[in-house]
């Protein structure tokens, strides 16, 4: 599809919408070992927020498990021994960070070949260490429900045998700024927290399917571009995309010209994530004095906080950035780290609700096109009256038949 023309059809829509938007910065690391070490025994974690914040990092390459303990929380699922996780990945400066995260294994004896594992990534939460999912509460101050009716789909791939792991992302309740939707960063926690949970249980096989939802089908895209090189020693048979974010840089355009409120949290976190990726950008420049005021409070509010009249949710995008800002410097890095460029291995299924209006399903039209011409195998599935989040409850057995096919059970 024309890319001007499918801007142009984009532009009525932004304004009732809200886009989660997506950056990714496309570079691998080298290669892991490709035999994955898998020690026969592992480290309790200190209680509370402790957890999150080990005064020193263990010898090893990224996926090294940390340390883990039982997990009861709010993400906790059904049918399953939950464990909090603590392990290394490759941030996104290059140097190995500890990353927090969920891994949820069946109850009994794994199946002859280990329990087949799906990666799922969260969708926005926010950037604050309070938005990470393994610290939500239940209450309104914590993580955000961005994939509202997602539980019962997980609970029910525990039951068929797929163990689940769910990374917080980053920086999401550990140490420094979540380095909002990253692509590496995003990938490389979705794959290192599969290593990391053959540590904790070697009963999960290396048998791997990518997913995530908004962020999250965002950072399924990323991860598994990057697993030949980053993660070889797992196989990965696919990957499902609910939603996924993708040609940022389109919407970007319309900074200066929509007065639209309800953009502009996502829109400051957006630039958040640029700041992160390439502080030489200076991004702060760019704001207005309001803008100014409110960005902070990008890094220390989850969302359901920042659409709040009272911060970012009560400026209309275009006082964000001051009408003199020259954004092309950003922009240039959103385009050029967009999924529409990645190469991905093996089949990956695209779920579409077409009545959302926060990743518009004439964007993620064009990216299943796009993808393809990259070379991937893929299959783009839209759901008439589903929402953002309704398509993950839409999608559910479509998603299920999926697994099902890839894992042969």
């Amino acid at each position: 599809m024309n890319r001007g023309r499918l801007t142009r059809r984009i532009a009525v829509a932004v304004s009732v919408g809200a886009t989660t938007g997506a950056l990714a910065a496309a570079a691998a690391a080298a290669p892991h070992g490709a035999n994955a070490s898998k020690p026969t025994s592992t480290t309790v974690g200190p209680s509370g927020l402790r957890f999150y914040s080990p005064s020193k990092l263990p010898a090893g390459s990224h996926g090294t498990l940390i340390w883990e303990r039982p997990f009861h929380g709010v993400a906790a699922l059904k049918g399953a021994n939950n464990y909090l996780v603590l392990y290394k990945q490759t941030g996104v400066s290059g140097k190995q960070v500890p990353v927090s995260g969920i891994v949820s294994i069946p109850k009994g004896k794994a199946p002859k070949h280990g329990w087949p594992v799906v990666t799922y990534a969260h969708g926005t939460t926010g950037i604050a260490d309070q938005c990470a999912p393994s610290r939500d509460t239940g209450s309104s101050s914590g993580a955000d429900k961005a994939d509202t009716g997602i539980a019962p789909l997980l609970d029910s791939w525990i039951k068929r045998g797929y163990a689940v792991v769910r990374t917080d992302y980053e920086g999401l309740g550990t140490p420094g700024t979540h380095p909002y939707l990253i692509g590496r960063s995003e990938g490389y926690g979705v794959l290192d927290i599969v290593t990391a949970s053959r540590q904790l249980d070697p009963g999960i096989s290396n048998r791997v399917i990518v997913s995530g939802h908004s962020q999250g089908g965002h950072a399924a895209l990323w991860a598994a571009a990057l697993a030949p090189r980053y993660t070889p020693h797992l196989h990965v048979l696919g990957t499902v995309a609910f939603a996924p974010q993708s040609h940022t840089a389109d919407e970007a355009s319309f900074l200066k010209t929509l007065s639209s409120p309800g953009l502009t949290p996502l829109a400051g976190m957006i630039l958040r994530g640029v700041d992160i990726a390439d502080p030489s950008l200076n991004v702060k420049s760019l704001l207005t004095s309001a803008g100014k005021a409110l960005y902070p409070q990008t890094a220390t509010r989850c969302l359901q906080q920042l659409e709040s009249p009272s911060s970012l949710g009560g400026l209309p995008l275009n006082k964000l950035v001051t009408t003199t800002a020259n954004l092309d410097p950003a922009i240039k890095q959103i385009a050029a780290n967009d999924p529409d460029h990645l190469k991905i291995r093996g089949p990956v299924l695209l779920e579409q609700g077409l009545a959302d209006t926060t990743v518009f399903p004439q964007f993620d039209e064009a990216l299943s096109h796009e993808l393809a011409t990259n070379g991937a195998k893929v299959t783009y599935h839209t759901w008439p009256g589903a929402a953002h989040g309704g398509v993950l409850i839409s999608a559910a057995k479509d998603a299920t038949a999926f697994l099902t096919a890839r894992f042969g059970r």
